[in-house]
């Protein structure tokens, strides 16, 4: 097991192995800053599949804006989700949805932490 997980506990499954790969070799004052601003900067599977039942209620589209997706959250919003379609879509996709943020934000990091060197 890596060290990442020493930092991140929490963090399982595909994300898991992914943060494991880009920090295999990391120091360990390294992985404590790049973990520190991971986790700030990660959305949680969780709060993406809530933000997408919000979407039931008439404020769908949420979702995307956490995820930085302006252009499909504003979609959703004046279309209802797509008439429920998207929305009902991004319930069965929300682990997927948050995974590819987070794995976006993660690389951005390393390219920083990186460029540092």
């Amino acid at each position: 097991m890596s060290k990442i997980y020493e930092f991140m506990p929490d963090i399982v499954g595909e994300e898991m192995l992914f943060l494991q790969k880009i920090t295999e070799d990391y120091s360990e004052e390294k992985l404590r800053r790049f973990s520190s601003i991971y986790r700030a900067r990660r959305k949680d599977p969780m709060l993406i599949l809530l933000l997408t039942l919000v979407g039931f209620l008439g404020f769908a589209g949420i979702h995307r804006f956490m995820l930085n997706q302006i252009g499909m959250g504003i979609l959703y919003l004046f279309t209802a989700g797509l008439c429920l379609i998207g929305t009902i879509v991004d319930l069965v996709n929300y682990q997927t949805l948050s995974f590819n943020f987070n794995r976006q934000v993660a690389l951005e990091i390393h390219g920083f932490m990186s460029a540092e060197n």
